[in-house]
């Protein structure tokens, strides 16, 4: 966790509203970091639904293998995080660390193995003591609050520089219904459903299913539209639980995502994810610019974001947005390289709402010192304008600074 903010960071960070049915502690058991809290403890009541997205990593964290065992039951009681430790890449220590947890929360909640989530997130290669979660869990349980938000999101946090929480409040049928979020990430982030883990909790009274279908197409332009370093994590996590506590006021029973009461909570759940997975590629380690690329006029979404990515995660790219730079012979090379169709001729480009280039070539009313002066800005837009059909994307990334460098040159040291 760094010492300093990033600067982009939300100026305004909301009040977290308490979810009847969900409580939460955090605690310092020295899984790595010294004199901070490392471990989260979230105790559901009985009947909360839960629903999962994963990292398509083939060599997934223990932890990832555990959830997606117990996922479709459904239901859940309890969510361990810890940080300081991935748990990946562990062999059969990692099984066995993320069954005593699980046993030691169980016994800690008073509900089954089957019915507990766990993350973990730090370094990866590590054996993870889980001996340790035995002196806190059963206090934690205790302890719990349901007003513990904050402290829950500073709890997960590794190299993040702050945490990150969003919250939503909507109708659902004529009764109100919260939505609350956090989210953990600032380095190995490219998900593809990343070291990122999200948690999202309602007390909105959704199946299993529902929540399922919400997260599934939810992530797509949220979590999987962020990139930070290309890299896709062992451990990338996306949670969401449903209590269901809102039905005693009145909130009708959610059981098929094409319920057209789920309407306006879909789009707030939305706008949670989006509103997290911004955060995360605004606390980009080292960050010091947030970059949105927008691709339009492509022949398809998909080839769109496919050459957006390929910008986004250029380093040549990246290192230029740090140095203020509109190099937008980088930008040509990033579209180039992506494999998908393009034509050198009908290529436009804008910096921040200054075009650069149009139609293959530098723009005739270029203006050096105009477009600097908008690079300076925190916020960068790079618009790709393709002029071959009608598709178009957008993911956010960030710039690449001697930062990033140092704050993974001695991640483990």
């Amino acid at each position: 966790m760094s010492a300093s903010v990033s600067p982009l960071a939300p100026t305004d960070v909301p009040d977290m509203p308490a979810i009847s049915g969900v409580k939460l502690a955090t605690a310092a058991a020295g899984i790595r970091y010294k004199n901070r809290t490392d471990v989260l403890l979230a105790v559901m009541d009985k009947g909360t639904t839960v629903a999962g997205v994963f990292t398509k990593s083939k060599c997934p964290s223990a932890p990832v293998e555990w959830c997606r065992t117990k996922l479709g039951r459904g239901q859940a009681r309890a969510l361990v995080v810890n940080s300081g430790n991935a748990n990946a890449f562990t062999g059969k220590t990692g099984k066995q660390s993320t069954a005593l947890t699980a046993q030691t929360a169980a016994k800690a909640v008073g509900c089954s193995t089957s019915d507990v989530f766990l993350a973990s997130t730090g370094v990866i290669g590590e054996p993870l003591d889980a001996t340790k979660f035995d002196g806190v869990l059963g206090t934690l349980a205790d302890t719990a609050t349901p007003d513990h938000w904050m402290d829950a999101a500073k709890a997960i946090m590794t190299t993040d520089t702050f945490p990150k929480v969003a919250t939503a409040t909507v109708k659902l049928g004529k009764a109100k219904v919260t939505i609350n979020g956090m989210a953990k990430g600032a380095g190995m982030i490219a998900p593809d459903m990343a070291t990122m883990l999200s948690f999202v909790f309602t007390d909105a009274p959704l199946s299993s299913a529902v929540l399922q279908s919400l997260l599934k197409s939810g992530v797509e332009d949220t979590f999987n539209a962020i990139t930070i370093d290309s890299d896709t994590s062992t451990s990338d996590t996306l949670l969401a639980f449903a209590t269901g506590a809102a039905a005693a006021d009145g909130a009708p029973k959610i059981s098929r995502a094409s319920d057209p009461r789920l309407k306006a909570f879909a789009k707030a759940f939305h706008e949670v994810l989006a509103n997290l997975a911004e955060q995360v590629a605004r606390d980009g380690e080292g960050a010091r610019k947030l970059v949105e690329v927008v691709v339009e006029g492509a022949t398809t979404k998909t080839s769109a974001r496919k050459i957006a990515m390929s910008i986004a995660n250029s380093p040549l790219v990246k290192t230029a947005i740090a140095g203020e730079d509109a190099n937008w012979g980088r930008v040509v090379m990033a579209v180039g390289k992506a494999g998908e169709p393009a034509n050198r001729d009908k290529l436009s480009i804008s910096f921040n709402g200054i075009r650069v280039a149009k139609s293959g070539a530098r723009d005739p009313s270029y203006n050096e010192a105009e477009v600097s002066e908008v690079m300076k800005n925190p916020k960068i837009q790079i618009k790709v304008a393709l002029g071959l059909g009608k598709g178009r994307d957008r993911v956010l990334t960030c710039d690449l600074t001697k930062e990033y460098v140092a704050i993974n040159g001695d991640y483990r040291s």
